[in-house]
C-alpha cells in the first residue's frame, strides 16, 4: 500500500506565558520597556523529532497521557496549526473531528454547516447533497437541522461533527476522543462507521483513553510521551505498554510488595505473566487464557506443602482463588532452591487493575505460619469491546452470553 501520511522530524515549540496587548501602542511601550521580551525563555515542546508513516487503508491508534502530544500531533494533520520544524507530507482529503464544534461556525445552522464543511473539504453541492439525509439521520438531529448550532446540547454537536466527518468520504479519517461524548449506543455506531471507512480502504487515525475500541478498530499503534514516540508496532503490544506505564507509575508513590527473603526460609520473590501482551508481562486482556508464573525460594527441604495464590480488587475483594489441594488434592515435597511455579487459567473478569497474592503452607511443624506474598507490580486487565458498558453495569466477571428473542404470542 502506498503510504498517505510521513512525518520527518516533526516539532511544534510553543511559548508560555506570553504578555497580552490590547493595542499596537501596548506592545511597542512593552518592548520598548522590556526588550528582552522576543528572547522569551517559557518554551514547551508539545512535538519534538517525531518521525513516522502510515500506509493507505491502515488504522492507527495513538496512546499517551494528556499533555504527550497527540492532539497537537493531530491539529497539524488537520492543518489546523503548523509545525515549527520538520516537514509532513499528507496525500488524500483529510476529514477530521479533533474537539466539538471545530470547522464549526456557531452563527450558521446544521444544515449549513454541513455544507460549509463540504466546502472546506473540497467537495461539490451535488455529493454534499448526495450524502445530506445520511448526515443527518446518523446524527439524530432532523428536528434541529435548521437550528443555530450554537444552541446545540454537546451531544448534539459531537454527533452531528462526527457524522459530517465521517460521511463525507475523506481518504484519511482523524478523530480524537469522539467516545468522550455520547451514549454506549452512539459510541458504538461511531465504531461502525469507522470499521466501515476502513474497511473501504481509507486511513483512520484514531486518539482514545478507550482500549477496548482501540483494540478493536486499529491495527497498529503510536505510543508518545512528553511530545516523542516512545514506540509503536502491534496495537495490543502498544496498549499494554502503555498501561503497565501507568501501572507502574502509580506503584512508584505507592504500597511496593516486597518480602525480606532472609526472614524466612520459604519466600515468593516474583510473578508475572508468560504468555503477557506486555513487555512488563503483567497485562492481558480480560476474558483470555493466560499463564501465571511464581518465584518461589526455598532454604530447607519441605514436605507435604499446598501452593495457592488469589486476585483481588482495590476494596480486596477474592475475585478469582487458585490452590493445589483443589487439583486433586496435590501436595509437594521440595528440595532447598529455586522454583519455578506455574498456572494456567481463564480470566474472565473486566477491566481494571487487581493485586495478586501469592501463598505457600506445609503442615511441617517447624513452620509457624503460612507464607502470603502480596506480587508488585499489580495485574493490569484490558477490556474487550463487547464489555464497554457504563461502571454500573458492568459486575465482577466479564463472561460472553449468547443472546436470543423469540415471539411467541401475537
Amino acid at each position: 500500500m502506498p503510504t498517505v501520511i510521513k512525518a520527518e522530524n516533526l516539532s511544534k515549540l510553543y511559548y508560555l506565558g506570553g504578555a497580552k496587548h490590547n493595542s499596537l501602542r501596548d506592545a511597542v511601550m512593552s518592548f520598548v520597556s522590556h526588550p528582552t521580551f522576543s528572547r522569551r525563555k517559557d518554551k514547551l515542546w508539545a512535538l519534538r523529532d517525531v518521525n513516522f508513516e502510515v500506509k493507505q487503508g491502515e488504522t492507527l491508534g495513538i496512546v499517551g497521557k494528556n499533555g504527550a502530544g497527540k492532539s497537537t500531533l493531530l491539529k497539524i494533520l488537520s492543518r489546523v496549526t503548523k509545525p515549527t520544524d520538520g516537514t509532513v507530507e499528507i496525500r488524500g482529503r483529510v476529514g477530521s473531528l479533533l474537539e466539538v464544534g471545530t470547522g464549526f461556525h456557531n452563527e450558521l445552522s446544521g444544515r449549513e454547516n454541513i455544507f460549509l464543511n463540504g466546502a472546506i473539504l473540497g467537495m461539490k453541492r451535488r455529493e454534499i447533497e448526495k450524502k445530506f439525509d445520511e448526515i443527518v439521520a446518523f446524527a439524530e438531529i432532523e428536528k434541529f437541522i435548521d437550528t443555530t448550532v450554537k444552541y446545540y446540547s454537546s451531544g448534539m454537536f459531537m454527533r452531528l461533527a462526527f457524522s459530517v466527518a465521517a460521511h463525507l468520504e475523506p481518504e484519511i479519517l482523524i478523530v480524537d476522543e469522539v467516545l468522550a461524548v455520547g451514549d454506549a449506543s452512539f459510541q458504538k455506531k461511531c465504531l461502525g462507521k469507522m470499521d466501515e471507512a476502513a474497511g473501504a480502504g481509507r486511513t483512520v487515525l484514531f486518539v482514545s483513553h478507550n482500549a477496548a475500541a482501540l483494540n478493536r478498530l486499529c491495527s497498529t499503534g503510536i505510543y508518545f510521551e512528553t511530545g516523542r514516540i516512545k514506540n509503536c508496532g502491534d496495537i495490543k503490544t502498544i496498549l499494554a505498554q502503555y498501561h503497565a506505564d501507568l501501572e507502574a507509575e502509580e506503584m512508584r508513590d505507592g504500597e511496593i510488595g516486597e518480602i525480606d527473603v532472609k526472614a524466612g526460609e520459604v519466600a515468593f520473590v516474583e510473578w508475572k505473566i508468560l504468555d503477557s501482551i506486555s513487555k512488563q508481562a503483567i497485562s492481558c486482556f480480560s476474558r483470555e487464557e493466560i499463564t501465571f508464573e511464581f518465584t518461589l525460594v526455598c532454604r530447607r527441604d519441605v514436605r507435604g506443602a499446598h501452593l495457592g495464590f488469589y486476585i483481588q480488587d482495590a476494596a480486596e475483594q477474592k475475585i478469582f482463588v487458585a490452590n493445589s489441594l483443589s487439583d486433586g488434592g496435590k501436595t509437594v515435597n521440595l528440595k532447598a532452591g529455586l522454583y519455578k511455579i506455574t498456572w494456567k487459567i481463564f480470566l474472565p473478569i473486566k477491566a481494571g487493575t487487581y493485586s495478586i497474592v501469592a501463598a505457600f503452607d506445609s503442615p511441617d511443624e517447624n513452620d509457624e505460619k503460612p507464607v502470603f506474598w502480596k506480587g508488585s507490580p499489580k495485574l493490569v486487565v484490558l477490556p474487550v469491546l463487547e464489555n464497554n458498558l457504563s461502571e454500573e453495569w458492568q459486575g465482577i466477571l466479564n463472561v460472553p452470553a449468547e443472546f436470543e428473542i423469540e415471539k411467541v404470542v401475537e
